[in-house]
């Protein structure tokens, strides 16, 4: 597998590569690999190249295969052949050629030109092409996956794939219940010493879960599991235990009087500091302490200084002087003990290798129970099925389907992809009557993390032997950009011993770096009319340098965030120069023609989310916006998923006030604290809140979760808020994606309370993988991109900054297994590793770190900022290794010898960052809203009692509510004038119904217990009080009431029980508990035309209750329907009566309770309006149902019984029957008709 370091491979010409048999094409980074890829589907649909008689001649899309790894590339692919082959029919048109093609159709050009110089050939090819861009929407353009599944399907029988198979495209719910089987099946038993063990590791079945899941794919490349994993902790235990015994043997008590002696010594001496003295003496109370102990190590031994300045190297470091420190047993015995604890025997490795190989049985057990399969399964089976019994029958069906396959991104490829492939199409063995083109670039495999090998494409390169082609001449960025990537690997070539990309072998190497040619760019990063380096290295070093002489490393953390603040400080610096003309992109040949830099323009390339943080937080300072394109948190883990949850319960149950206080408090709404404050002192402002969350909660039971919350955030004015934030895109993208998550949610629940408890599940697994919950981007609209080099692959940006260019993660001993590839390239799993295990795995680690470099110092079409800090053993990462390789020197020499004499480098100290502020140029402000001149014709709408306004005495007005949804709402508008009062808590004996709370909350509270008493049956409540109990002691429960539940039941079986007066003769007389015929909250509607409501006022006025004075209604007009609810319409003696709860307050006893008393409360709140209105609508509803309606004989009045009246001479019960003639003239009033009122003097 090697081959000459200087061997190159051959130019590919995509007009001469034979198409047929199998060949591999390296493109690197900008060469054109899809415009190459488009070219070659050009020639296969036109058979250039095949004999007449090929069976690779008049091949269409559903032939030709071409494959590549995701769904966003295969739309990519899909649209780039079509334009391409649409492109293609038109240079083979009749059409003038173009004098001067465009670069995209020169090729095809000359593929007309040279192939068919003949013009009546042209409309046969013309045709084909055309055809071939019709049949794009039929394309055998896909992933891997969809590939492999489709075989699965059509060639089940070939392939020993059941028919029905179900594609489960998120397993992990089926591997956590696998998790927990294993976790209940072992864990749970162990004794109490032994689960310690596995706790120590993994703290729940889902933590276990997550380290297993790399290692399930292949359980037989981990050896041979331990036969109990009972047996394997226990005698790891047991080790310990003996290890930490043999250890506390040592005379520790003597030696802590001899070692304190000793250290005395040194401290008078002036060897030793007296604070390092005293720390040391602290560290004997422990280990006596332990010694005499159960405990396996003494306390704070992995963070007390003590212990370790009392090891032989330790002591040696801290003392003062040229003489050698004393020697004690002690000091040997601690260091061993310090060993000890960061080496202690560990079953971690014994139970992974248990897990993963049950769990990997049991989960395809299970998949096999379910008929389901993973995307993995797909490879796998499809592999299987090749090479089992029928494999060379499926290869043949599949071959014949598929003569050509065209594999993108082919370094990406894993073992089992390969093989597939190699089964089909005979890599090695290159069959003429087929073509497999493998397409890729070694130099970007970074993706071992996804199963991605290296290895396997150089299986495939020592296949195809000779037939190895290169794509020789970027075209993405400036020549200079080019060269001085060129120069960093070409030097690594020249002054490595393992070549760029450690695969050299002396003087051969299967990878060699070939550098490629610059096709250039017309214009060039520019700053104040001179052309900048294409290539900025930022040297960061401590200046200082240890015993040996050697540069001392600089801390990671620090490191980080000096880079982070320059890397900010220079983007804010071009910036600010693009906005005045000085920075930016010129043409070559007229400099004076630039377009300024923009934040749009520049992308920061980074390792992980804690770098991408520290620059993004660095940028914001500087008030530069950006985006993070990386980002895979799920959406449910952000602070705005948390408030919804307070919304969503205040929205599902807008009766407790502790939901509503919350959902009012979260920070998202914005509110004042003295807003909040509010809500806990002014009843009313509370009130008003519940009013409108009841109507949320009516708007998610009609219209849906999804419009209930937009409606909410609108009201609540979120959007424009949030957008005044500089995280505020980001905060209302989360909002709207979870409100849609929801939405889709609710349509498989029943109900608000469902969706919310299922809420509440997802919020506890938030940190769960799911693609669908993942952060959605914002918005990268001129903004600064800030993306991981991983996601990086395969884009380009103008200019590139990479802060952490010597950022690296070495392999470590500490780890349960490391991974790496043997001599022959097989992956292996080595558990409890040794050094040399580690050092392998550690240098393919430093191999892909120098890929990613590779990917990261290609994006950039003009230049590149790459940010090195001297961190501790800086050699170990991947720039370390090209500049310096194994050598020790300072990276600013390392660096200056890979610029020398390169115009195109510059190396510079770090830069020391400035508070530069970006000012954006603010967008052009919204004009005033338009109004329509225009008035609606007609005002159609729907009223109801509560929709009056009124004016009383004293001038203040009602304000006009609306639609009354439900008749809560309408209870709840009814009660929300009383006054809350804020009387002391009564004593147990006091409570009653005069000092029971007040106000709109306790008002609907009893309208919902009589509504529930009427639904149960007045009577078998009075018969059955502990059914009554029950439920009371439940409701008070939850409003915090529970010492009111004895007083309640007192009072409501009271007003149950006891006989109410019809009339204010007070000759008909009836219980609640005696009704037999009753209808609760009966809902009325009918039509009203054109109504005015002063009218109606007047004609009330003048016929009820003597005409008494009463606030005035200001004038408005009914034009709709009016609607409402009756708290219950009730039957006795062949009379219908309408009767009203009202919880208002007249007074502090029952003698408050009189005729006179509840008759003002009827005139002041108008309720005068509203019984005439029920019983207008009883009248309608008796009228068209009751045969011999007669509103004399009929109809019985209106009873409104005043709650806390109850034990009062009334009884609460305030009566009165409106005259026929005031009915019959509303009656007409609402139909329209002409109505006279007559208004006495």
């Amino acid at each position: 597998m090697t081959e000459p370091m200087n061997n190159r491979n051959p130019n590919l010409d995509p007009l001469a590569l034979a198409l047929n048999g199998s060949a591999l094409i390296e493109a690197s980074a900008g060469t054109g690999k899809t415009f190459t890829i488009a070219i070659l589907y050009v020639r296969l649909v036109l058979g250039h190249g095949q004999p007449s008689d090929s069976p690779l001649q008049n091949l269409l899309p559903p032939n030709l295969l071409v494959v590549t790894f995701t769904e966003a590339a295969t739309k990519e692919l899909r649209d780039r052949i079509r334009t391409r082959l649409t492109q293609a029919a038109e240079v083979f048109s009749d059409a003038p050629d173009e004098a001067e093609p465009p670069a995209e159709t020169a090729l095809i050009y000359q593929l007309r030109d040279e192939s068919y110089p003949d013009p009546a050939s042209w409309p046969d090819c013309r045709k084909k092409l055309l055809l071939a861009a019709e049949w794009m929407d039929e394309a055998a353009v896909s992933t891997i996956h969809s590939f492999c599944n489709r075989m699965l399907s059509e060639h089940a029988f070939d392939s020993g794939s059941l028919f029905k198979l179900t594609l489960e495209t998120d397993q992990s719910e089926l591997l956590d219940e696998v998790a927990r089987d294993y976790w209940r099946t072992f864990v749970y038993p162990l004794p109490p010493a032994l689960m310690d063990e596995a706790l120590s590791h993994w703290k729940t079945p889902v933590n276990l879960r997550q380290a297993v899941r790399n290692l399930i794919d292949d359980p037989g490349s981990l050896g041979t599991p331990p036969d109990s994993v009972h047996q394997a902790i226990d005698q790891v235990v047991s080790q310990r235990l003996a290890q930490s015994q043999a250890l506390k043997a040592h005379p520790w008590s003597q030696w802590r009087e001899e070692v304190i002696e000793l250290l005395n010594d040194l401290n008078k001496s002036k060897r030793l500091h007296g604070g390092s003295k005293n720390a040391m003496f602290k560290v004997w109370d422990f280990l006596v302490a332990w010694a005499e102990s159960d405990d396996l190590l003494p306390e704070k031994i992995d963070s007390a200084a003590g212990f370790k300045n009392q090891t032989p190297e330790g002591l040696d470091n801290i003392l003062k002087g040229d003489e050698s420190a004393p020697h004690h047993p002690a000091f040997d015995a601690i260091e061993e003990l310090m060993a000890f604890s960061q080496n202690q025997p560990s079953a971690k490795s014994d139970i992974l290798r248990h897990a993963s190989h049950w769990i990997a049985g049991r989960l395809e057990s299970e998949k096999q129970k379910r008929s389901e399969m993973g995307f993995d399964d797909l490879l796998t089976r499809l592999d299987d099925a090749l090479h089992g019994p029928r494999g060379d029958q499926l290869a043949a069906t599949i071959r014949r389907q598929f003569p050509v396959a065209l594999i993108d991104e082919f370094q990406d490829t894993d073992p089992v992809q390969y093989r597939i492939f190699d089964r089909i199409y005979d890599v090695a063995g290159g069959d003429a009557s087929t073509c497999l083109l493998m397409i890729g670039d070694p130099k970007q495999a970074i993706y071992g993390f996804r199963g991605a090998d290296i290895y396997t494409y150089l299986q495939a390169r020592q296949g195809v032997k000779e037939r190895t082609y290169t794509l020789g001449k970027n075209f993405r960025s400036a020549r200079t950009m080019v060269a001085a990537v060129n120069r960093v690997f070409e030097h690594s070539d020249q002054h490595s011993r393992d070549g760029a990309f450690l695969f050299g072998k002396g003087d051969s190497s299967p990878l060699p770096f070939q550098g490629v040619a610059a096709n250039g760019t017309k214009r060039a990063w520019s700053i104040d009319g001179e052309v900048q380096p294409s290539l900025v290295f930022w040297t960061h070093e401590s200046g200082e340098e240890d015993r040996d002489g050697n540069p001392k490393g600089i801390a990671k953390g620090a490191a980080t965030a000096d880079v982070a603040e320059t890397c900010a400080s220079e983007i804010a610096r071009v910036l600010t120069l693009g906005q005045g003309g000085q920075a930016g992109f010129a043409l070559l040949d007229h400099p004076e023609d630039l377009v300024p830099v923009a934040p749009k323009d520049i992308a920061v390339l980074v390792n992980n989310r804690n770098e991408a943080g520290a620059v993004r937080d660095a940028l914001g300072r500087r008030r530069i916006k950006s985006v993070y394109l990386s980002d895979r948190d799920s959406v449910l883990t952000s602070r705005e998923a948390a408030e919804m949850l307070c919304w969503l319960r205040a929205f599902a149950e807008p009766r407790q006030l502790a939901y509503i206080r919350a959902a009012l408090a979260t920070p998202t709404l914005g509110r004042s604290w003295q807003a909040l404050n509010q809500l806990l002192t002014d009843e009313l402002v509370l009130e008003r809140e519940i009013e409108r969350f009841i109507g949320y909660q009516q708007q998610w039971q009609k219209q849906g979760v999804l419009p209930m919350l937009r409606s909410f955030l609108m009201e609540f004015e979120v959007p424009g808020r949030l957008l005044q934030r500089p995280d505020g895109e980001r905060r209302l993208t989360d909002i709207l994606h979870i409100a849609e998550l929801l939405q889709q949610d609710s349509l498989q629940l029943d109900g608000e309370h469902a969706l919310v408890h299922h809420y509440t599940q997802i919020l506890r697994a938030a940190d769960e993988e799911d693609e669908h919950r993942t952060l959605r981007l914002e918005s990268d609209a001129g903004l600064v991109k800030v993306i991981t080099v991983h996601k990086s692959k395969g884009l380009e940006y103008p200019l590139v900054f990479l802060p952490f260019g010597t950022a690296f993660r070495a392999q470590s001993e500490k780890q349960a297994f490391v991974r790496y590839h043997d001599e022959k390239g097989k992956l292996v799993t080595v558990f409890d590793p040794a050094p040399e295990h580690v050092a392998r795995a550690d240098q393919e680690r430093l191999g892909e770190d120098i890929r990613k470099l590779y990917v990261a110092l290609t994006r950039a079409r003009f230049a590149t900022w790459v940010g090195t800090a001297a961190l501790d053993h800086w050699q170990q990462s991947g720039l370390g290794y090209l500049i310096a390789g194994d050598g020790q020197n300072r990276i600013s020499d390392c660096l200056s010898q890979l610029a020398e004499g390169r115009a195109e480098i510059r190396i510079t100290p770090l830069p020391d960052p400035d508070e530069t502020q970006y000012h954006e140029h603010a967008p052009e402000a919204l004009g005033p809203a338009l109004v329509s001149s225009r008035e609606a014709k007609e005002d159609w709408w729907i009223a109801s009692y509560s929709s009056i306004e009124y004016t009383g005495m004293t001038g203040t007005g009602i304000a006009f509510t609306g639609e009354v949804e439900d008749a809560q709402t309408q209870n709840l508008l009814e009660e929300s004038g009383q006054e809350a009062g804020e009387a002391a808590e009564p004593t147990a004996s006091h409570r009653n119904q005069h000092n029971f709370p007040k106000g709109a909350g306790p008002g609907t509270f009893l309208h919902e217990l009589l509504e529930w008493c009427t639904q149960q049956g007045f009577q078998r409540v009075v018969d059955n009080p502990p059914l009554l109990h029950e439920q009371l002691t439940r409701r008070c429960g939850t409003r915090g009431w529970s010492d009111w539940v004895e007083p309640l039941e007192r009072w409501l079986m009271a007003l149950i029980s006891r006989p109410l007066n019809l009339d204010r003769a007070g000759t008909e007389r009836v219980s609640l508990a005696n009704l037999t015929t009753l209808r609760p909250e009966l809902e009325f509607w009918f039509e009203s035309r054109n109504v005015s409501v002063r009218k109606l006022d007047q004609l009330v006025t003048a016929h009820t209750l003597n005409g008494a004075d009463r606030p005035r209604v200001e004038e408005t007009r009914f034009n709709g329907m009016l609607k409402g609810f009756i708290d219950l319409v009730f039957e006795h003696n062949g009379q219908y009566y309408v009767l009203d709860y009202k919880s208002n307050t007249l007074g502090e006893d029952d003698s408050a309770y009189t005729d006179q008393a509840m008759g003002n409360a009827i005139l002041d709140k108008r309720y005068d309006l509203q019984y005439v209105l029920y019983l207008l609508a009883l009248h309608r509803l008796l009228k068209a149902r009751l045969p011999g309606y007669d509103y004399d004989r009929h109809i019985g009045g209106a009873v409104y019984l005043f709650l806390r009246g109850t034990h009062s001479t009334s009884g609460g019960a305030f009566t009165d029957k409106p005259p026929r003639a005031l009915i019959e003239q509303l009656d007409a009033l609402f139909d329209g008709e002409p109505v006279a009122v007559e208004v006495a003097a």
